[in-house]
């Protein structure tokens, strides 16, 4: 029997437009969680105390997520076409499989940006140019692992840009105080869980010779991972108490101290399906710190 879920989705669509949905990553949707929950958190850090947050503004942030991870994944794989082809987990692709030529993928992601800038367009003038201030990251991020070990970093900055937007299509502009550390933290988290998702192809990237910080920190990743981890837990905290946040919120920001250092300890670098594994459940750590948002605030 069929089970619902995001990859029997695309199977199920006509077969002309399931290359599309696999080049926007339709059927993986841990990484369009990982970009929407930063959002989640500032929308939700931003409703006023003793109320729920904003589910018009949510619902918005969640659609945006879709079609700017989709943009992303594009963007990235025009890019990455010919190194794709050389790593297994990537040459299914569908630029790297010839299942789509490059001008079909440029028309969509000119499909996929016009219907993200309806999205933008939606919000307060403030937020749409800082929502517009992004769209240099995602373009360039994925030429950074042919520049630096450091892509992990620049991918933070992206796809934690949520964190300054939701509580500015709240509140109207940004409060340094609790965006700041916010936004910092997400970019943390980034470099804990895209360090063990490049754990996955480290041994493909020595071959075609791309950088990333797995092959940066080789053994030394989990006591990386553990200062990333600290810094995340100390921005949460400080972006908290800027905001007058209460004992549920704390609590969530321990119980995600607790599934770091999970990770952290029982992860195996060389297993491909174990650092898959330890990524995809980032997402359990991002719904909990939203769950403790919500309740503080309540």
């Amino acid at each position: 029997p069929r089970s619902f879920s995001a990859a029997e989705l695309v199977r199920a669509a006509p077969a002309p437009l399931q290359p599309y949905l696999r080049l926007m990553r339709l059927h993986q949707p841990a990484g369009t969680w990982l970009l929407y929950l930063p959002c989640t958190w500032s929308i939700g850090l931003a409703a006023a105390p003793g109320c729920l947050p904003d589910w018009r503004m949510l619902s918005l942030f969640g659609v945006g997520a879709v079609l700017m991870r989709g943009a992303g994944c594009t963007i990235n794989d025009m890019w990455d076409r010919d190194y794709d082809r050389q790593v297994a987990r990537t040459a299914s692709r569908p630029l790297a499989a010839g299942d789509i030529s490059t001008f079909q993928s440029v028309v969509f992601l000119g499909g996929q940006l016009s219907l993200a800038l309806s999205v933008l367009l939606c919000l307060n003038y403030y937020s749409i140019i800082l929502g517009a201030a992004s769209l240099s990251l995602v373009i360039t991020y994925p030429l950074m692992k042919r520049i630096t070990y450091w892509p992990q970093l620049v991918l933070g900055l992206t796809f934690n840009w949520g964190a300054l937007l939701g509580w500015s299509a709240i509140r109207g502009s940004c409060e340094w105080s609790v965006c700041l550390p916010l936004y910092f933290a997400g970019v943390m988290w980034t470099l804990v869980y895209d360090t063990i998702y490049a754990h996955q192809d480290k041994r493909d990237d020595i071959m075609i010779g791309v950088k990333s910080t797995a092959l940066q920190f080789k053994e030394d990743t989990k006591q990386w991972l553990s200062g990333f981890s600290l810094a995340m837990l100390l921005s949460l905290c400080v972006a908290g108490m800027n905001c007058n946040q209460t004992f549920p919120y704390y609590s969530a920001v321990a119980a995600v101290g607790a599934h770091l250092a999970h990770q952290i300890y029982t992860l195996d670098i060389d297993k491909p399906e174990d650092c898959w594994k330890k990524f995809s459940s980032n997402r359990t750590v991002g719904i909990l710190l939203f769950i403790g948002i919500v309740l503080g605030n309540l």
